[in-house]
């Protein structure tokens, strides 16, 4: 199992890339990151139970302040933008933010418990 910390992915990025995803929204669909598997593996059906979701690229945690990245498989494109070029700056993001560095892996044993926050990873 990996996690990858968003939160220091974030804080790594070069300022330009801070400011132009501050307020961008990516669509996020289980339609698509499934799709990238096997485009056969939902049914219709289930495509239209499983409606897409709005959701900004930057999280910021209510607690601490602390921005982080939200991004993954299931972010199709970047609202308001051309498909390619969202496609790309969301594939660059994926890259900075699986770096080794900002991964964690681990391989479990009887007994193991890991709690993350899912706010940041």
């Amino acid at each position: 199992t990996e996690f990858c910390d968003m939160g220091s992915a974030y804080a790594a990025l070069p300022e330009r890339l801070k400011v132009l995803i501050e307020d961008l929204q990516a669509e996020h669909s289980i339609v698509h990151s499934r799709g990238l598997v096997d485009p056969t593996v939902l049914t219709e059906a289930q495509k239209a139970e499983t409606p897409p979701d709005r959701q900004r690229l930057v999280r910021i945690n209510p607690i601490n302040g602390r921005r982080a990245l939200y991004i993954g498989a299931h972010a199709s494109h970047i609202v308001g933008w051309p498909l390619e070029k969202g496609r790309a700056l969301l594939a660059e993001l994926t890259e900075l933010g699986t770096r080794p560095e900002f991964r964690l892996s681990h391989a479990w044993r009887e007994g193991d418990l890991i709690v993350w926050d899912n706010r940041c990873v």
